[in-house]
């Protein structure tokens, strides 16, 4: 029998009643006057954004900040931005990146001595409407490779197609929704180093140590054409972005060790320019979307070099490294690599529907200041990375970024163009300011070196792999470890994040395919 509480006497139940008719002092709940600041909004290019207006510090958490923003611009609730702030501290050279809990704190500890009669400028860089969760379980390992998966990445379209790279001289396309292999691409006679599907998803590139590019139809496996002309293996090929075709038409670039770029017409197969120039192997070609087309390489001979795409001229050659130049990234190669593809699904239906928005998306992700002007990283043997902006500082690099121990193995651009990750034989993954080159923060849990990291489409997540044989979710904004993923039985070589945001592929030394979901 369960025991019951006897009623309270009288004595308490008279004394709960006075307590409810007496008038509270409410005055001890009330947070402590921390006095007030006037705020001026600015856009990323320093544009002021609304009028001066006075915050109290008690309110002024980042979401609160937001939400005030989002209301002086006269939106509606349904349609709030969320935005992130960076504070400029007034009277000195000096941007906080990550916006505080207690914002009266930190403006005292930087030397603001009177905090209340001082106008705080805080940049608004908004953040994707659209929110990716981080991936947490194994989704399939599907065995099929017999040699090592060397390169991996989804379909622009969405996380349903995965293409990978193998030492097995073949390329592979899966249905990741079924957890099978979807065809087997057979052709190459040298481990397939390279996939990349062109930015409308309707064909495959691969490029082998053969010294061969192919093409192929994604949707029935079967070859549509082979390029021969490099003379040493292809390392790595690149497609013309999606809004400078012309006619259907695509271009191809592809980097070898014998140091020459090559510039293919895919219809025909036909070399359109060879770019020579380099002394040693072109280890990275990214292909960029300002004017009528740039061509970015980076080369064991030290160097990046900037490459005029429809004459196959030298515009920069870019000398600051002493070593080795291992990877390079471009700002806009998110919306490059989507092409017209993006959350909302809303696909044109013209030909030139689709450019336009893939044009839209490409100025977006490279505008700094109003104007269109592509950046590019490079990461370095020599333990250092450069930021480069050939448009407005020609061959001078705008920062060096200084902080790994070991070789700089990958680097990314965050799709929304304002951070930087980079991957380094030291054990850990780092992240940049993308507009000053400033360090931010290390992202430590790795026990080994982190060959490549991926970013989640709406730039909140990044994954990694590692020789340690995991991979590791990151929440940027704290630079926390979100999710720890065990799982592959040897070293993670390529990681790959859907533009959909739903899943996660890696590949490396086990030889199986591994897809990862929420």
């Amino acid at each position: 029998m369960a025991t019951v509480l006897p009623p309270p006497p009288k004595r308490q139940r008279r004394e709960e009643i006075e307590r409810t008719q007496l008038q509270q002092d409410v005055s001890p709940l009330l947070a402590t006057d921390l006095g007030s600041f006037k705020a001026n909004f600015v856009d990323g290019d320093g544009n002021q954004m609304t009028d001066v207006i006075e915050i109290n510090f008690a309110d002024a958490t980042e979401k609160n900040v937001s939400m005030l923003l989002n209301t002086l611009l006269g939106r509606d609730r349904e349609d709030f931005t969320p935005y992130r702030f960076r504070i400029h501290i007034p009277g000195k050279d000096i941007i906080i990146d990550q916006y505080p809990t207690d914002l009266l704190a930190l403006l005292q500890k930087n030397g603001v001595t009177n905090p209340f009669e001082t106008t705080i400028t805080l940049s608004a860089e908004p953040q994707a409407v659209f929110r990716v969760q981080a991936v947490s379980r194994m989704a399939h390992r599907i065995p099929g490779h017999g040699q090592p998966i060397l390169a991996c990445q989804f379909s622009p379209q969405s996380s349903s197609r995965l293409a990978t790279g193998s030492g097995d001289n073949t390329a592979r396309i899966w249905d990741t929704e079924t957890g099978t292999p979807k065809f087997t691409l057979k052709g190459h006679t040298g481990w397939v180093l390279g996939v990349s599907w062109s930015p409308d998803g309707t064909k495959l590139a691969t490029c082998s140590m053969d010294k061969t590019v192919r093409i192929w139809d994604p949707e029935t496996g079967k070859p549509i054409s082979e390029f021969k002309g490099h003379a040493k293996w292809v390392l790595a090929v690149a497609w013309e972005p999606y809004h400078l075709w012309r006619d259907g038409s695509a271009r191809l670039a592809s980097a070898s060790k014998d140091g020459t770029v090559r510039i293919w017409v895919v219809n025909t197969g036909r070399t359109e320019h060879v770019l020579s120039g380099h002394k040693g192997s072109v280890s990275c070609v990214r292909w960029g979307g300002q004017g009528e087309g740039v061509i970015y390489t980076g080369s064991h001979d030290k160097s990046v070099r900037v490459w005029d795409a429809v004459k196959g001229t030298l515009l920069h050659n870019m000398t600051s490294h002493g070593h080795w130049v291992n990877h390079i990234a471009l700002s806009s190669d998110h919306a490059i690599q989507t092409g017209y593809f993006d959350h909302t699904k809303d696909v044109p239906t013209t030909e030139e529907g689709k450019r336009q928005k893939a044009r839209e998306r490409f100025e977006a992700a490279a505008k700094i200041q109003g104007k269109v002007a592509e950046r590019c990283i490079s990461a370095s043997d020599d333990f250092t990375m450069y930021l480069w902006d050939p448009t407005n500082h020609g061959t001078k690099p705008v920062s060096r970024l200084l902080g790994h121990q070991n070789k700089v193995n990958h680097v990314q651009f965050s799709p929304d163009g304002t951070t930087i990750a980079s991957a380094g034989w030291d054990n850990h993954t780092k992240l940049w300011n993308a507009r000053d080159g400033k360090f931010m923060k290390s992202l430590r849990g790795h026990v080994a070196p982190v060959y490549q990291c991926a970013w989640s489409a709406d730039s909140r997540l990044l994954v990694t792999g590692s020789k340690d044989c995991t991979l590791k979710v990151w929440n940027v904004r704290t630079g926390n470890m979100a999710m720890d993923l065990p799982g592959h039985e040897d070293e993670v070589y390529a990681v790959s994040w859907a533009s959909d945001g739903k899943m996660v592929a890696s590949g490396g030394k086990d030889k199986a395919v591994r897809t990862w979901r929420n």
